[in-house]
């Protein structure tokens, strides 16, 4: 009978229990399980994230790898649609060579400015007697100033396209830039292959006279007249001017008028070499830093044939330069055509004499 009565009094503890426990769990469901719905977004984002960089990596590695997709184009790297190899000649076009090039080219002229304050144009010292020696043919005239003047043609439209961009644009706005940088790659592409036979001339006119000798190495060790007050001996082209001659040809020529050949595409017509970005891209910057270095020496040689030299200039435009400047800038030349020489009226009367010389 006790013990009915104990059992009996146990029972609504037990359920109080059952219940109390019962309500706690179902308390603490009710708040952990909406927390899993975060913690399975968390994991699926995390995935979807991963999953998302890998892709990315990947592709970028396929990239870097030049990986070649399909393209109904034909040619070279047709179907490779993005090449690392632009951004790095990017990088090297918009920052080494367009900032090192400029401040090259803007040091060149600040010398070259600085040079004619302190030293001032070099004069003739000898009185002028007014008779002249013939120096350079209307041929090589007509062929120098040819030379010259696409040469500066293509300075000004090459500038442009390298420097545009930073310079241009804020002075033209970007409609007025894109029309010149339209018209200057197709002046530079014109006149490119026209200035190369200009080139190609002047090797083949001027080369018996640029052939190295001790005379000129003497004459660069002494500065050439230019620093100094000496007067070195030179024949007909001077220390200076063989080399400028060679820089013409070998830096000009070779690298400027060769890779620009490339770059017009008439190379890979005529199967010398190929035409895929990777090449394009090296012959670019080839290009680029000849030319600036071109530009650079051209600085100089500009200078001393012009306000540099007293008389120099006189040689490319009327082909004639007086008896005193060539005893003093080239008298080892001078030995050579002095019978040659005659004054204004003498040239005068010779040009009237009729040509009686046998047919």
């Amino acid at each position: 009978m006790k013990t009915t009565d104990t059992n009996s009094k146990s029972r609504p503890k037990n359920r109080l229990r059952m219940m109390t426990w019962s309500l706690l769990f179902i308390i603490i469901s009710a708040m952990v399980l909406p927390l899993t719905s975060y913690l399975i977004s968390t994991t699926n984002s995390y995935a979807q994230v991963t999953d998302d960089q890998n892709h990315r990596a990947n592709f970028w590695r396929a990239v870097r790898e030049g990986e070649a997709g399909y393209s109904a184009v034909t040619g070279p790297e047709a179907g490779v649609f993005i090449n690392n190899g632009g951004q790095n000649w990017r990088q090297v076009r918009n920052n080494l060579i367009t900032t090192y090039g400029g401040w090259a080219i803007l040091a060149s002229l600040g010398l070259v400015v600085l040079f004619y304050l302190i030293k001032g144009k070099i004069r003739v010292e000898a009185e002028k007697s007014g008779k002249t020696v013939p120096r350079w043919t209307l041929m090589e005239r007509t062929m120098h100033w040819y030379t010259a003047i696409l040469f500066i043609i293509l300075s000004i439209t090459g500038l442009s396209m390298l420097f545009g961009r930073a310079v241009l644009i804020p002075l033209l706005g970007a409609e007025g830039f894109a029309a010149w940088a339209s018209l200057s790659i197709s002046v530079h592409n014109f006149v490119g292959p026209f200035f190369t036979l200009g080139v190609f001339a002047m090797l083949l006119f001027w080369v018996k006279n640029n052939i190295p000798n001790a005379t000129d190495f003497k004459w660069i060790a002494t500065g050439g007249g230019i620093i100094g007050n000496a007067h070195p001996s030179a024949g007909k082209a001077n220390g200076g001017e063989k080399v400028w001659y060679w820089l013409v040809i070998l830096v000009g020529l070779l690298a400027v008028c060769g890779s620009g050949i490339v770059l017009i595409g008439w190379a890979a017509q005529w199967g010398l070499i190929d035409n895929t970005r990777a090449t394009m891209q090296t012959m670019h910057q080839i290009h680029a830093i000849a030319a600036i270095i071109w530009m650079i020496a051209f600085f100089g040689h500009a200078y001393i044939g012009t306000l540099g030299t007293e008389g120099a200039l006189e040689g490319m435009t009327t082909g004639r330069v007086s008896v005193e400047w060539a005893k003093q800038h080239h008298d080892l030349w001078y030995d050579e055509v002095k019978d040659q020489a005659a004054d204004a009226e003498e040239l005068e009367v010779s040009e009237k004499q009729p040509d009686v010389s046998p047919t």
